[in-house]
């Protein structure tokens, strides 16, 4: 991705704060009115009326609207790759429900996996899973989509589920050396990839132990008693759809794919494809339904699969709950999402071509006058670009170019740089409902950010776990001692 850092001398820190404050503002007046809804339509145009303040405080610095413009061609191009994933994403969900891939998913989860163990299982299956793709989207877009339908099932809250399988999803996306942010901030930094990962370990693996203690202690929060209905949910499932442990096969796939280093889109289209394949040979019944038809013939297995991949479906069962559970919104479902993300990249790309994100960057910079400042100041940074850039991408990039010579001039190996960036920029930027990652891990898994941010605990540990490194100087390696 492009890496080039935009300033303007012409642009005080108030200014550069001002669209920023003012966006804060007003979004958090949007939700305070619309609640879950407001990622509905209105948070985007919010976004766009950011975008237009941080223009008008361009214009009076001399910044032409052609510059922002480009800008903001740039931003939205970065984000094709995660664009078109959504599209497929929401393609592959519709014809896993169809093939029964996702209810067999659900209907052994819920054999194999009680309200107790539930959720310190999902943190350790997501996190085996992300270290193996190298992916959190992949992560969540397969079995997190599982593991909520099962978490549903059992009467689990259903942010306390996303919680825990982006907890493991970014635990396993940070710790992968096929995870692309992995490979960025080393990059970044100036160190190399296996120095990166072996020295993020000394903050990642305390975050993610207290993390599954949490979880643990949480899982006992739930009563047994409700794993008596279960029953009634399996029969229902048995009864809408062929359970075969063949199915299996889909998602085993799509992660061998990955593994193998596939692009995720060819990975994505295959599972969507076998999915269809196999919701013909498996569920012929479900397809008929989904098709509106009374055979089963090309034309309907044609118009079942299609119908499954771009709108809306709903599998209607004996049991309502499960009713809420087989639903998808195939690729139109993700619209929203996509929208929230072009929005966002609009005031990303505006915030950059005026040069308020160097501003803000420098200004905190200027305030790391000790080692622990240096390491609250990269932290910092990285949050606020989260918030301001709506991308993780540039809240590892833009602090990667701004402290490099800092930590050098400090003493400080650049593993110490890189660390930090990973445990501030990578696992955050899902905590912030308009960052690309907020927005599409909020999309895949149907569970607002404000629903699972404060069970997102490896996330929003890792900033706190480095801080803590940092002021008590534990493995703060120095330059000298190489």
């Amino acid at each position: 991705m492009d890496d080039k850092i935009i300033t303007n001398k012409e642009l005080n820190i108030y200014e550069a704060l001002l669209p920023v404050l003012v966006l804060i503002a007003m979004l958090a007046y949007n939700v305070f009115v619309y609640g879950d809804d407001a990622l509905s339509g209105s948070n985007q145009f919010i976004l766009l009326l950011g975008g237009a303040v941080a223009a008008i405080v361009g214009f009076f610095n001399k910044v032409k609207y052609k510059r922002m413009i480009e800008e903001i061609a740039n931003n939205i191009k970065s984000t094709t790759g995660a664009l078109l994933i959504l599209l497929f994403v929401g393609a592959l969900a519709g014809t896993w429900l169809i093939s029964g891939v996702i209810p067999t998913m659900i209907y052994y989860g819920l054999k194999l996996l009680n309200p107790t163990i539930f959720l310190p299982a999902t943190v350790v299956i997501c996190a085996v899973i992300s270290i193996a793709t190298g992916s959190s989207w992949t992560t969540s877009a397969t079995v997190g989509i599982a593991l909520i339908g099962i978490g549903g099932a059992l009467g689990i809250p259903l942010g306390m589920v996303a919680g825990a399988v982006l907890s493991g999803a970014y635990f396993g996306d940070k710790m992968s050396p096929l995870s692309d942010t992995t490979n960025l901030a080393p990059a970044m930094a100036g160190t190399d990839l296996f120095t990166h990962i072996r020295y993020m370990a000394f903050t990642t693996v305390p975050t993610i132990s207290v993390t599954l203690i949490i979880f643990i202690i949480l899982g006992f929060t739930f009563d047994t008693n409700g794993t008596a209905d279960t029953e009634a949910i399996l029969t229902s499932i048995e009864e809408s759809f062929t359970i075969s442990g063949w199915l299996f096969l889909v998602p085993l796939a799509v992660i061998l794919l990955i593994i193998r280093k596939t692009q995720p889109l060819i990975a994505l289209l295959i599972g969507t494809l076998l999915g269809g394949v196999f919701a013909i040979i498996f569920q012929p019944d479900v397809v008929m339904q989904v098709a509106g038809a009374d055979q089963l013939d090309f034309k309907a297995a044609y118009q079942g699969i299609m119908n499954a991949i771009t709108v809306d479906t709903a599998i209607e069962t004996s049991n309502s709950q499960l009713n809420d559970l087989f639903s998808s919104g195939g690729m139109y479902g993700m619209l929203g999402t996509i929208w929230l993300i072009i929005c966002a990249m609009v005031f990303g790309g505006v915030m950059d071509a005026i040069g308020a994100l160097a501003t803000i960057s420098g200004a905190l910079l200027k305030m790391a006058h000790t080692v622990f400042g240096l390491f609250a100041s990269t932290v910092a940074t990285c949050l606020a670009l989260n918030v301001t850039a709506s991308d993780q991408y540039l809240a590892l990039v833009v602090p990667g170019k701004m402290f490099k010579k800092a930590y050098e001039d400090r003493n400080l190996a650049p593993e110490n740089l890189s660390r930090t960036l990973e445990d501030s920029g990578t696992v955050t930027s899902v905590l912030v409902p308009w960052n690309t990652c907020g927005a599409y891990q909020s999309g895949v898994l149907g569970v607002s950010v404000y629903d699972y941010f404060v069970y997102a605990i490896f996330n929003w540990m890792s900033p706190f776990m480095t801080l803590l490194f940092a002021g008590f100087r534990i493995k703060i390696k120095e330059l000298s001692k190489n």
